[in-house]
């Protein structure tokens, strides 16, 4: 292990970039993580994000060991010609393909279950709650599994910009640390804000569905800091529309506070008037 590539510029830029870049491209893993948790139960809430964000790094390093071999896979399997459409799906598609379209799935089946107020349900039925309930082991491997899926983008875009291996594992090692100390706040936020969970759950699919596209080989070919320009756009939706969503419950917030401050005001001066 060469670490005499640390005394030169370019291995500083590519970790700083690469640690924001899985930072950022972790977000959707967080939001995973904190949802999967959220069905242990109380007590084991904590240690369950911890160990699974401790997993997640153990998975992603091993994935980018054999990060380079996988950008390689470009051996053809299958020839799709439909019309006018015709694209050579490799290797490295067929898996991109099969982790999107389990995004997608795992999206929009939980997405069914917060509008079918499963969650709800579960904390008055034991029958629910048992039903939906995951134990320790089973959450930390879910976890574990689908990390190798949200780390695809993330390996290949570390690969685009760094040359080391130890450079990407250095970005990946500091970027999970920074997760794992701000886990916690992050997931008690959204699982007590409903509207944040169902945006967090749009965000899983939409990701999905960016992988399916990639894969097919249907984008614009546009790519800014080695990424497609579509992905960079839902990233940019997701932020807006958390600022929105932030600045609504702020409004909502102060709104409640000067009515309950009102409340209190008319219900003093109408005890003063008994009063008097």
């Amino acid at each position: 292990m060469d670490l005499t590539i640390f005394t030169t510029p370019e291995a500083w830029i590519s970790l700083i970039t690469l640690t924001f870049l899985e930072i950022v491209l972790g977000v959707d893993n967080i939001v995973f993580i904190s949802i999967t948790t959220n069905r242990l139960p109380k007590d084991k809430q904590h240690i369950g994000r911890k160990l699974g964000l401790a997993g997640a790094l153990v998975m992603r390093c091993l994935f980018l060991c054999f990060a380079s071999w996988l950008v390689h896979l470009t051996f053809v399997l299958v020839d799709i010609n439909v019309g006018a459409f015709h694209h050579p799906l490799s290797i490295r598609d067929v898996v991109m393909l099969a982790g999107g379209a389990y995004l997608i799935y795992k999206g929009i089946m939980e997405l069914k279950e917060m509008l079918a107020l499963t969650e709800v349900k579960a904390e008055h039925s034991a029958e629910h709650k048992e039903r939906h309930a995951l134990g320790l082991p089973q959450a930390v491997s879910t976890i574990m599994v689908m990390d190798i899926v949200f780390s695809i983008d993330s390996v290949i875009t570390a690969v685009g910009l760094a040359e080391h291996l130890i450079v990407m594992i250095a970005a990946v090692i500091i970027a999970i640390v920074i997760m794992m100390v701000f886990i916690d706040p992050i997931s008690e936020f959204i699982n007590a804000h409903a509207e944040m969970k169902i945006l967090a759950l749009v965000f899983i699919a939409a990701i999905g569905v960016l992988l399916v596209l990639d894969s097919l080989g249907i984008t614009t070919g546009i790519e800014v800091l080695d990424m497609h320009l579509e992905k960079l756009m839902v990233y940019f939706a997701m932020v807006f529309a958390v600022v929105l969503e932030l600045i609504q419950m702020r409004y909502n917030g102060n709104l409640a506070r000067y009515q309950q401050e009102r409340a209190e005001e008319e219900a003093g001066a109408s005890g003063s008037a008994a009063q008097e």
